[in-house]
């Protein structure tokens, strides 16, 4: 498989193209580094191909915080400015500006 650049980076704020969430991105895989069980596990007619980045997002929805992983085909810059208020984002980034967490917090 062709690596390609992310289109995205590390502490953008970004949303689901299909569905209601949005998170940060704490960590990128060049191509799909997940289980076989989770890939099928998503109905074909939406399964993503596995050549594209992949990227891990502390998420958020209307209802709870989580640990997100979405490939790039599905994701979107969320130029809405407002912060993520997953409880994680404090520990592992600085703060916002302009759509992206500086890479300050406490864990790096």
């Amino acid at each position: 498989m062709l690596k390609k650049d992310a289109k995205f980076g590390l502490g953008q704020v970004v949303k689901h193209r299909h569905f209601p969430f949005r998170g940060v991105v704490f960590d990128i895989d060049p191509t799909f580094s997940n289980t076989e069980e989770w890939y099928e596990a998503i109905p074909e007619e939406v399964r993503p191909r596995k050549d594209q980045p992949f990227y891990h997002l502390l998420a958020e929805n209307d209802v709870s915080y989580y640990v997100a992983y979405v490939s790039e085909q599905n994701l979107l810059i969320d130029d809405s400015g407002d912060p993520v208020d997953h409880p994680e984002v404090a520990e592992m980034f600085g703060p916002l500006n302009n759509g992206k967490y500086d890479l300050g917090g406490g864990l790096h």
